[in-house]
This record gives structure tokens, C-alpha cells and sequence, in this order.
């Protein structure tokens, strides 16, 4: 079903576009391709294809896609939302893999493929996956742009890295460095109305750095926040020159100028360097993958997970729950053990919340409050019990046994019964 209206970009958007409009009206392949061609603001198929395939032949064009899918739960309508764009070089020319993943908005994306990022989470709805895909290809025109790569550093944002010399009125800023240099580049984006232009100035002048705001609206939210780049000025770093680079990069991707695509449901998009089974499944996006049950374990969420986190397939009764909840309290309230069990302790009670939740109805948990968490009734008999090492130990093991009575034998449950016997074993030494 045609879903909307698009304006392709490129001649690959163009047959995109044009086989969603054969199968909507059924007409021939080559009139849905004029009609595609002429939504994309050309004459004809013909006219298009020679004019985007004259385009810039001087320079090396890099293809790379975005997917994003996405989940109304109001309306429970679905669907995907996908970008094509061209690169000047191959993506990874322009910053490593591992770089990619400290660069805001890029960083909610996985490269499934050298011409594909996936986001694994189904996004709550249409628009928001829109401007998730947005983000991300403004970080990237930016890094195409300037040559600038995300930094790892967070002292160097502050001037002789002392969080006391903070650029006041900071807001989403990002931290960058010039791979030819080693100069390390503040891009601060706050709302204009929040800023106070002097004290920025003499901040800056105060500690001999730039800071300039740029003409390109920038990446954190174009038309809203405002750009400005700040960096050390004593070190003869060629700033003039990054700012004309900066202010050159060609209007921003928003959700007033979108041209991606959008289909409906959840099929997995392939991009042309996606050939092997392997690469195919990386291509799925973990979100819409759909998780059954086993005979011993069950999804925590059979799907909307980028997790495959599973529980037993068994359920432990209210009352065991609450026995439970009433050990490990006792127990992280005794001095008679070793620090590090609560460590464990904290973990455990935490995933059988969880499982509580999962292996009851939400008619029965809502009679409950949140009984693993809050204090321990004073004068519950198991706090006595925990008044010594040994008295420890052994209700250590009542509470490792009674998860394996109620549960069946299976890896997460053996994930957790082994925090419990590490708990026994350094409890131990003290005895």
C-alpha cells in the first residue's frame, strides 16, 4: 500500500518510488518511473536519470542507508522509516567504527553493513523516527564536513582541564579533536534565549580561547539551539578556517525537509552491499525480532527488546516471592558478612523484581507493593537469625535452594544461584 507522498533524491529513491506506485495503481513500470521521476522535480524518467547520473562525476559518491523502524501504541500502527544518502568518500574514510559509537546520534545506530546504520529500538512513532534518522545524518555531515572526530576526552572542554573553568551557559555540548593537529574542539548548542553573550565573551577572553558562533544552524536542533565552536586560541590552530568549514555545510537534515521513504510494517530493509546470510541478519533490526518461548527459559518481552533477556518458564508463587524479599534484606542489614554480597544481593533482588512481574498477571502484582525494596520489619525473626556469620550462611543457602525449587534448571537461573554461592563462599572466611 502507498503509504505517502516522497520526493526521491537519487535514481536508486526514484525506483524505490516508483514500484510502491505500480503496485498502488497498477500501472506499468515505466510510467510509474516518470511519475516518480516528476515528484522528484523532473520531466521524465529519462531527464532525471541523465541528470543524476551527470551529476558530479568529478566526485567519488558513497551510497549509505538509514533505517529506522517505529510502533504507535496508541494507534498500534507500524512501519519503517528509511534514508538514502551519498557520501563523499566511503564512511569509514570519514571515522572508524568505534568512533562512530561516541558521536551523538550516530551512536543509536549500528552499522549492519558499510552502506547501512539500524537502530535496534522500535521508536515510539513516525515523527520520531524521522528526526532520530535526521539527527544522525547531521552528526555525520558535520564529521564529513570539518574532518573533526568525536573525543573521549571530558576534561579538555575545561580550560587547563579544571571543571571550574566550565563555558557558562553550556548546553548539549560535544566534545571533538582535529586528527591532524591533536586541537580539541568545543561545540556548545544552547537555546539563544539562555545565553549570556558577555559572560561567554569574557569567559573567553579570560582563558585565551575562541568562541565563536556559527552560521550553520547545527545539529543538535536546527532552528531552536544555536551553534557555537570554542577552542584554545594559544596554540596557533587554524580556527578562521574550521569556522569557514562550518559555516559551509549545506542546510541540515530536519522533518520540514525530510526525503526519506516510509513503508508500512516491519520488513527488513536490505541495502545493496548486504549479500551473505550473515550480513542479512545483521540487517534485522532486534526490536522487531519476535522471541518464543523454550522449554526452560521465557522471553522477559517477547518483542520491542534489543535484549534477548529471558527468565525461567516457571512461576514462584506471591509467598515465595515475599520470602524471598525477607531473606535478602535480612541479610543486607547484617555486618556479619563481607560488603561485596550486597553487591550481588542488590542484583539478584533487582532480576526477581523483574521476574515477579513477568510471571504474574498485572491484577495480581498491583495488590503488591514493591515488597524486594524498603526496610525489613525489626522484628521479623530472620534478622537475629543473620546476627552472625554462620547464621549468614545458612539462610544464604535457604534462599539459593528455594529459587531452585521453584525454578527450572537453566542459564538464567544459574547466573543467579552462582552469585549466591560466590556470597557463601567469601561469607565463609569469616567463620
Amino acid at each position: 500500500m502507498l503509504t505517502e507522498k516522497v520526493r526521491p533524491s537519487t535514481l536508486n529513491g526514484i525506483k524505490r518510488r516508483a514500484k510502491q506506485l505500480k503496485k498502488a495503481y497498477s500501472i506499468h513500470h515505466h510510467e510509474a518511473l516518470d511519475i516518480a521521476a516528476k515528484e522528484a522535480g523532473y520531466e521524465n524518467y529519462n531527464h532525471a536519470r541523465n541528470c543524476l547520473t551527470n551529476k558530479n562525476l568529478s566526485i567519488s559518491k558513497h551510497q549509505l542507508f538509514f533505517t529506522v523502524y517505529w510502533y504507535d501504541r496508541e494507534s498500534h500502527e507500524r512501519g519503517r522509516e528509511l534514508l538514502e544518502i551519498e557520501l563523499s568518500k566511503p564512511l569509514l574514510d570519514t571515522a572508524t567504527k568505534n568512533e562512530l559509537k561516541y558521536s551523538n546520534g550516530l551512536a543509536e545506530f549500528r552499522l549492519a553493513s558499510p552502506d547501512h546504520f539500524v537502530s535496534d529500538v522500535v521508536i515510539h512513532s513516525k515523527q520520531a523516527a524521522v528526526e532520530k534518522i535526521c539527527k544522525a545524518v547531521r552528526a555525520l555531515r558535520f564529521m564529513e564536513a570539518t574532518g573533526l572526530k568525536p573525543s573521549q576526552d571530558i576534561f579538555a572542554a575545561y580550560p587547563e582541564k579544571d571543571p571550574k573553568n566550565r563555558l557558562p551557559k553550556t548546553d548539549h555540548a560535544t566534545d571533538w579533536y582535529d586528527p591532524k593537529t591533536g586541537q580539541f574542539i568545543l561545540i556548545d548548542e544552547p537555546y539563544p534565549n539562555s545565553v549570556f553573550n558577555a559572560e561567554r565573551e569574557a569567559w573567553a577572553a579570560k582563558h585565551k580561547w575562541s568562541l565563536q558562533p556559527s552560521k550553520w544552524p547545527g545539529m543538535y536542533f536546527p532552528g531552536m539551539s544555536k551553534l557555537y565552536v570554542a577552542t584554545d586560541a594559544t596554540t596557533g590552530y587554524d580556527f578562521a578556517g574550521l569556522m569557514s568549514k562550518i559555516d559551509n555545510i549545506p542546510q541540515p537534515l530536519t522533518l520540514e525537509n525530510w526525503t526519506g521513504t516510509s513503508a508500512e510494517g516491519h520488513e527488513t530493509f536490505y541495502s545493496p552491499l548486504c549479500k551473505t546470510p550473515q550480513d542479512k541478519n545483521r540487517a534485522v533490526a532486534k526490536g522487531t525480532i519476535y522471541r518464543t518461548p523454550s522449554k526452560k527459559t521465557a522471553p522477559m518481552r517477547y518483542w520491542d527488546s534489543v535484549d534477548n533477556e529471558r527468565r525461567p518458564n516457571a512461576k514462584m508463587s506471591v509467598e515465595n516471592h515475599q520470602l524471598a524479599a525477607r531473606m535478602i534484606k535480612a541479610i543486607e542489614e547484617s555486618v556479619a558478612k563481607p560488603r561485596t554480597v550486597n553487591n550481588r544481593l542488590s542484583s539478584i533482588k533487582s532480576t526477581l523484581e523483574d521476574w515477579f512481574l513477568a510471571e504474574h498477571s498485572r491484577k495480581i502484582t498491583d495488590l503488591y507493593d514493591y515488597f524486594y525494596y524498603g526496610e525489613i520489619d525489626g522484628n521479623d525473626p530472620l534478622i537475629s537469625q543473620v546476627a552472625s556469620s554462620k547464621g549468614v550462611v545458612e539462610l544464604l543457602k535457604h534462599l539459593k535452594r528455594l529459587l531452585e525449587e521453584c525454578y527450572v534448571d537453566c542459564e538464567p537461573l544459574r547466573r543467579m544461584t552462582g552469585k549466591l554461592t560466590t556470597s557463601i563462599k567469601l561469607t565463609s572466611k569469616l567463620l
